[in-house]
């Protein structure tokens, strides 16, 4: 079975680094992905595509090494194992508050005995391998967004399931939830509590911890900190992000 980037990072004993696709098309996430990502989240909850999208996102992706991931819109069996039969190589699953929430949704990602996956890797197979079906559940990656006080006070219910294989934090949400304003790379002390309890309890559970980050900085610090994953922003971020710094260098005498 072609392996999984990510895996492959921790058997290296380094953190992960991660980006979010949210542009539905072929070409950004071909361009992407030909970087040195570990791995590549296209992002159906908060990004502009759906699953036709993300599938031809996970083809044109295909040539290139990255391990494939999706963040679906919700904890829905439904879209994960459709994301999972196109290819996907990980699922982020948002607003995991509780064990059973994790529960129902890793038993989507794994087959029986360890799950309930229905059997049907359409596209899988041909982009992973014949061996998809045997090693399927020791390669595709299930992280539980962690984002809300809820969320932190079943932290050790949630890590314990088994089939897990990390939780991802998602610092806005989580800001909100507590009463908090939105926004990435968090430094409110209240948000960085739980973040800190959050990865000291996939530590006390054997699994591994990701968190959503907006600059190369922070991303650092949380990897300096023990984070296995960190995601640096998003395509569309980036895109304006540049755009941005290199409009504002032009010099047109008088414009603006």
């Amino acid at each position: 079975m072609r392996p999984n980037k990510i895996q492959q990072a921790w058997a290296e004993g380094r953190a992960a680094v991660n980006v979010f696709l949210c542009i539905p098309a072929s070409f950004p996430a071909e361009i992407m992905a030909s970087l040195d990502w570990d791995g590549i989240t296209i992002d159906m909850q908060h990004g502009v595509t759906d699953y036709h999208s993300a599938l031809h996102m996970m083809q044109a992706a295909a040539r290139y090494d990255p391990a494939p991931m999706v963040r679906v819109p919700w904890n829905d069996p439904a879209i994960i194992m459709k994301s999972l039969d196109a290819g996907a190589y990980g699922v982020i699953c948002p607003m995991i508050n509780t064990r059973d929430e994790c529960e129902r949704f890793v038993g989507a990602c794994r087959y029986a005995p360890a799950g309930y996956r229905s059997t049907g890797p359409v596209r899988a197979s041909f982009y992973a391998g014949a061996d998809y079906h045997e090693h399927a559940d020791t390669t595709v990656l299930t992280f539980a967004m962690i984002e809300t006080q809820e969320a932190v006070d079943n932290l050790d219910e949630i890590c314990s399931v088994p089939g897990l294989d990390a939780v991802y934090i998602g610092p806005s949400d989580l800001s909100v939830s507590i009463g908090k304003g939105p926004g990435g790379d968090q430094r409110d002390p209240d948000v960085m509590e739980r973040i800190d309890a959050t990865l000291a309890a996939t530590k006390r559970h054997g699994i591994k911890a990701g968190i959503h980050t907006m600059t190369a900085a922070y991303a650092n610090e949380m990897v300096e900190k023990g984070f296995d994953l960190v995601t640096l922003s998003s395509d569309f971020r980036l895109m304006l992000a540049s755009a941005s710094a290199i409009l504002s260098d032009v010099n047109l005498g008088g414009r603006g």
